[in-house]
């Protein structure tokens, strides 16, 4: 081991590694580097520079000819005739010795304060500009001078990409070497582009100011026409008042930091309120015009400014026929009610092509001009006409078996919660078809059956054919009548009634086709699938009835010669004493062709603006363009879509109900005209003056009846036909009104004293059915009962077995009456024997017994024991001696037997369900 060690331990040592040593930092080496790298960036920028300047020259000189002109937009229509052309010449040149110091000031502070001292590029502003959007991630801020904004105007599009930003700073180097300052200012403020279609700081000023004479604007009115260019539509004064001020404020303490304008000045031009109104001309076709821009502003991502001086070749929907005819109907002022003292009566039209969606006309006010207020595009309250939309057709979407046109639906003066509409003519039927409540433009049977379906299926199915409502303020059954937070525009509504036309598919609305440049194409519209939002036989039995309202009913004044549905819509005034005028009038409707929509009313509705007439205006202008729209379309008719099944359709309508009383009978008479029909039933209903609402007095095979009467009283009567076979009710017929006499006008065997009775003696079918009230109401001075105690009291022995029962009582015992048994009782008492014993039964029996035993004997009576014979009829049974007089009354036994015969019993069927009382 010690070995081990010694070997070990006479080992050489190893001898440590030397470290490298460090390197002397040399500055003069770094230095060079420096150099060599700065003389490198210089080299790169000056062939840079040289490259963006040799490339400025050469662009410049190939387009220098933008400079002068720029291509006009064409409009067509949908055959591709040239409709107008959109050219920007609403520009009128200046010259710098036109443009007062302080204007050009205003736009150098505003956009470009180092223009005098850069050579067309601001490295400081570009680098402002390269930090906010490294920050931002995106091309946000151009850093552009006013020579590079000319130069992009002039020469580029407005796309934010490096490739164009090295292309404007080329152009921008060419113009400085090309122009002086004064030029390049001259040049920018007669090209830059101010909004509403107005090129130059000279057509700007002309339109939002009237001054053509730059030297006598103010202050604040040239940092109005400043604030304009960073965003013409926006923050131009017409379209926006408030947005406008607070840009021009801005551009005033740009001014005033940077020495142009006092404080005061600064101040006092930020407190004007801009309130001129430009009083531009109208132009042909200028609402559809604009809003073609818009769409294709919206289609294609183009500025308005680049598509309408880009030479584009824009492609609508629009027929040149229809807006023509609805341009000439807006220029004939008898169409339109007379203007208000301060406002102009304004209204709103568009054509749809149903079947593809097609804008074919639009008309957005009267006297429209350019970039006015659209009201085809603006909401208003549309009223009635929003009930096929809410109510009508989701009532049937839902359960057409339940709800059809021929469902009658509850029609009486009635609260919903706290809403409680009212019809329009303030009149309630009880009850009525909702193909009646459509023609007649009924309220609280609408306002009903939405409150039967449900108020979410009425607002699904508007947002479902194209009318969102607001969800937590509509949803009220105040939208059945059209009642809405927003409203809805005519555009809307005309395309909603196009899906009642074309079979329940709703198409997009639109007007542009194709959008093309230079041949090339821009933007083509490809049409989505057509959404069927309801059934075709829905959209088919929502057209029937809207035609029969055109043809009967409250949209009579759009009838034409050819085949016309709509409807009719009204909103009420709701200011205190005028309430029976209108905010709001509609008509929406179509024809097998296309559907239409339109609005009349005040922009601002007041006292002194209102709707003086009904919907029967705008139903008239309907006819009036839609009749020369439509003058070259051969006349059709709608056409049931093929499945659809035929629904019964309830019997004819009685129309001439008639009523007369009857003095010697103490009846009422009622006929009419028979309907034509299998299994038809007359139900006759009777209002009195003690009753709060009609009742079913009777149903009757035939169309006669016979009805007892109270003197002193007034009876109101309508007939509602209905087929037993299948419970289908018709409408109501017209209400009659029969007055009965009082007092001294009595018929026979009525007042009270000792003269003996008409027609005395022996009862009637001999004592047989004592009626309703018998033995009440006999004379004071009591006594024998009228026709011997024989169905006494009101009603009694009337009307039963319907004129059956001739010629009974042959060989009758002895004084049988003469017609006896008819109004008899009545108040009657000592009356007696007038020609008694005298003469057999000439008719006895006759109508005897109507509500037989009721309520007998009132107050005294006396006994009448009828004596005699049976009397064989050979009409209706009478049946005999069965009833005793009660109450008070006395016995009243009848001791007759029974005439017989056929026939049919006139009963009263009770109903609970009948028409309220006709007050508001």
């Amino acid at each position: 081991m010690s070995a081990t060690r010694n070997s070990n331990a006479n080992q050489p040592k190893k001898q440590p590694k030397k470290r490298k040593a460090k390197k002397k930092f040399r500055p003069k080496k770094l230095l060079v580097w420096f150099l060599i790298t700065c003389a490198l960036g210089a080299f790169c920028a000056m062939a840079g520079y040289i490259v963006i300047m040799l490339n400025g020259e050469k662009y410049y000189e190939e387009n220098k000819d933008k400079m002068v002109m720029a291509d006009a937009a064409i409009v067509y229509d949908r055959d591709n005739q040239e409709v107008t052309t959109l050219a920007r010449e609403n520009r009128e040149l200046v010259t710098m010795s036109e443009v007062p110091e302080k204007l050009a000031q205003a736009f150098i502070a505003t956009e470009d304060k180092r223009f005098t001292e850069h050579k067309g590029i601001d490295f400081w502003s570009i680098g402002r500009a390269l930090y906010k959007d490294v920050m931002h991630r995106s091309l946000v801020e151009g850093g552009s001078t006013i020579t590079q904004q000319l130069a992009k105007n002039m020469f580029l599009d407005a796309d934010k990409t490096i490739f164009r930003k090295a292309n404007e700073a080329a152009i921008a180097l060419a113009l400085e070497r090309k122009m002086s300052k004064e030029d390049i200012l001259e040049a920018y403020m007669n090209r830059i582009y101010f909004g509403n279609r107005a090129y130059g700081v000279k057509a700007a000023a002309k339109l939002y100011f009237g001054k053509s004479d730059l030297t006598s604007l103010q202050v604040w009115e040239m940092a109005t026409l400043a604030a304009i260019p960073k965003a013409p539509s926006y923050y131009n004064p017409i379209s926006d008042p408030e947005r406008s001020k607070e840009r021009r404020g801005v551009v005033l303490q740009l001014m005033k930091d940077q020495g142009y304008i006092t404080e005061e000045e600064r101040a006092n031009a930020a407190a004007v309120v801009y309130d001129y109104k430009p009083p531009t001309k109208s132009n042909q076709y200028a609402a559809f015009i604009d809003y073609v821009v818009n769409e294709a502003v919206e289609k294609t991502g183009k500025t308005e400014d680049e598509l309408l001086r880009g030479g584009y070749k824009i492609y609508t929907t629009m027929d040149q026929t229809a807006q023509k005819a609805m341009e000439q109907a807006y220029a004939n002022d008898k169409l339109f009610q007379a203007d208000g003292p301060k406002q102009q009566m304004q209204s709103a039209m568009v054509i749809v092509d149903h079947k593809t969606g097609g804008i074919i006309g639009m008309i957005g006010g009267r006297d429209y001009k350019t970039k006015d207020m659209n009201r085809a595009v603006r909401p208003r309250a549309p009223g009635s006409s929003f009930k096929p939309i809410t109510v009508f057709a989701p009532a049937m979407e839902y359960d057409f078996n339940k709800y059809n046109p021929y469902t009658m639906l509850k029609d009486e003066k009635m609260s919903f919660g706290g809403y409680s509409p009212s019809n329009w003519d303030n009149v309630y039927l009880g009850q009525m078809s909702m193909k009646q409540t459509i023609q007649k433009s009924g309220n609280v049977a609408s306002v009903w059956l939405l409150n039967e379906i449900g108020v979410k299926r009425g607002m699904d199915f508007s947002k479902k054919i194209g009318i969102p409502l607001d969800e937590s303020k509509d949803r009220n059954l105040a939208i059945a009548l059209g009642g809405l937070t927003k409203g809805a525009t005519p555009l809307q509504m005309a395309a909603a009634y196009g899906a009642f036309a074309n079979n329940g598919q709703l198409n997009e609305s639109h007007s542009v086709l194709k959008i093309e440049r230079a041949g090339s194409e821009v933007y083509t519209y490809k049409p989505a699938k057509p959404e069927q939002v309801m059934s075709a036989r829905t959209a088919w039995y929502m057209t029937e009835m809207l035609k029969n309202a055109v043809d009967n009913g409250t949209g009579a004044s759009a009838k034409m010669n050819r085949a016309v549905a709509g409807k009719t819509g009204t909103t009420q005034l709701d200011l205190k004493g005028l309430e029976k005028y209108n905010r709001d009038v509609w008509f929406a409707g179509y024809t097998p062709e296309w559907s239409a929509a339109i609005w009349m009313g005040f922009d601002t509705t007041d006292t002194q603006h209102y709707v003086k007439d009904g919907s029967a205006r705008p139903a008239i202008l309907f006819k009036e363009v839609m009749t020369k729209a439509l003058a070259n379309h051969k006349p059709s008719q709608f056409v049931k879509p093929k499945g659809i099944e035929d629904i019964s359709a309830p019997p004819p309508t009685v129309s001439d109900l008639a009523g007369t009383y009857i003095k010697e009978e103490q009846t009422v008479k009622l006929t009419w005209s028979p309907v034509q029909g299998d299994n038809i039933v007359y139900k006759v209903f009777r209002k009195g003056t003690k009753d709060s609402e009609p009742k079913l007095l009777a149903s009757s095979a035939t169309p006669e009846l016979r009805d007892m009467a109270i003197p002193g009283d007034k009876y109101e009567y309508y007939v509602v036909p209905y087929n037993s076979a299948t419970s289908i009710e018709a409408e109501k017929s017209n209400v009659v009104t029969v007055e009965i006499p009082a007092g001294g006008n009595q018929g026979p065997g009525e007042g009270n004293g000792n003269n003996n009775g008409n027609n005395g003696g022996n009862g009637n079918t001999n004592g047989n059915n004592n009626g309703s009230n018998n033995g009440s109401n006999n004379s004071n001075n009591n006594g024998s009962g009228n026709t011997g105690g024989n169905n006494t009291g009101n009603n009694t022995g009337n009307n039963t077995g319907n004129g059956n029962g001739g010629n009974t009582g042959n060989n009758t015992g002895n004084n049988t009456g003469n017609n006896t048994g008819n109004n008899t009782g009545n108040n009657t008492g000592n009356n007696t024997g007038n020609n008694t014993g005298n003469g057999t039964g000439s008719n006895t029996g006759n109508n005897t017994g109507n509500n037989t035993g009721s309520n007998p004997g009132d107050s005294n009576p006396g006994t009448g024991t009828g004596t005699g014979g049976t009397g064989t009829s050979s009409g209706g049974t009478s049946t005999g001696g069965t009833e005793t007089g009660g109450s008070t009354g006395g016995s009243n036994t009848p001791t007759g037997s029974t005439g017989t015969g056929g026939g049919s019993t006139q009963q009263p069927i009770p109903n609970p369900n009948q028409v309220p009382n006709q007050t508001r």
